[in-house]
């Protein structure tokens, strides 16, 4: 039991002061000095186990701890997601969405213009979409770090080249740079981004050097537009009530995981819906990729990064990106006239 005690503790202990150092209540100074608090409660409570000895040392220090734990769980409750902040001008507006029968009207659809990854023309559309011509969903993954660490977006079709990306995103406070720690301290809260793909997808590649994939997901129309929607009232939700990004529970890939379970009942969990990055190989074993005989195909014939690089800002931007993909025919690739604002 002593032992048991112990480890919690230090669990707790550790946690805690992850927490105070990601999250720097009061700002860095006083975030700083009550980290330094809280670690020197932490190691009397558990100094106090090894010095039997002193018989009020351990009473003491357990209260100190005890009292000082209280005080960290109360911090902790008080953290809540907002949507008043200063946010960075790409998840500045939150998309959000009206269905009237086939007619899905999105409003603040990203459709930003950029020359860098710092310089940029923004704009802010509203666009729609008629669900009868939706004919295509793509999983794109966008990695820039290790194999297994990669952004999951998913693109729909409406034919003659007219697509719009689904993006969760972390919405970031100007300041604020990301990190993975602070994905599991509620430094970040969640967004669905609804963008072009010559904004979200083209800036990943040409702007900010990621190395980026597309798979195209053979859905039946009915699941299609069912996910299409799940999107929607997510992004809806989260209009009326934010909530925080966390790098397990509420990330890129849980989330659509989440919204196609209940399109699919039953599909297995995987450590890769948390390693995004092996996505392929989680979709390959399911016998949801068609087109290629093995992952390795996929990916050499889904990676579109230097056809992104070579079309740039173009009209065919969506057809060059596709070109050679598995699962998608060469007439489906081909380039289209530039797409208007609604589809």
């Amino acid at each position: 039991m002593l032992i048991l005690q112990i480890v919690l503790a230090l669990a707790f202990t550790v946690w805690a002061g992850l927490a105070l150092w990601v999250r720097k209540p009061g700002g860095l100074v006083v975030g700083r000095a009550l980290l330094v608090l809280w670690l020197a409660a932490a190691c009397l409570f558990l100094v106090g186990f090894f010095l039997p000895q002193w018989p009020a040392a351990r009473p003491l220090s357990a209260s100190l701890y005890l009292g000082a734990v209280v005080l960290v769980l109360a911090w902790w409750a008080a953290v809540r997601p907002s949507n008043d902040r200063d946010w960075i001008p790409d998840v500045a507006c939150q998309t959000q969405g009206t269905v009237d029968g086939d007619l899905v009207t999105l409003e603040n659809v990203r459709n930003f213009h950029w020359r860098s990854a710092d310089d940029f023309d923004v704009r802010w559309e509203t666009r729609a979409y008629d669900l009868r011509r939706l004919q295509s969903t793509d999983l794109i993954l966008s990695y820039w770090m290790h194999p297994g660490i990669a952004h999951a977006l998913v693109s729909f079709g409406f034919g003659e080249d007219r697509y719009v990306v689904f993006s969760v995103e972390i919405r970031r406070k100007k300041g604020d740079a990301f990190s993975t720690l602070g994905g599991f301290f509620r430094q970040y809260e969640l967004s669905v981004v609804a963008a072009d793909e010559r904004d979200i997808l083209l800036v990943r590649t040409n702007m900010r050097g990621e190395d980026s994939y597309i798979y195209r997901v053979p859905m039946a129309p009915e699941a299609m537009r069912s996910l299409f929607l799940a999107y929607v009232r997510r992004a809806n939700r989260l209009v009326d009530k934010p909530r925080f990004y966390n790098t397990i529970t509420a990330n890129c890939t849980t989330i659509i995981f989440k919204m196609m379970n209940r399109i699919v009942p039953g599909l297995p969990l995987d450590y890769r819906l948390v390693a995004c990055g092996y996505l392929p190989e989680y979709l390959y074993d399911l016998g949801a990729l068609r087109g290629a005989d093995s992952v390795a195909e996929y990916r050499s014939r889904g990676r579109y990064t230097d056809r992104a690089l070579a079309e740039g800002d173009a009209a065919g931007f969506s057809a060059a990106i596709r070109r050679g993909v598995p699962g998608i025919e060469p007439r489906q690739a081909a380039a289209e006239p530039a797409r208007p604002a609604s589809a």
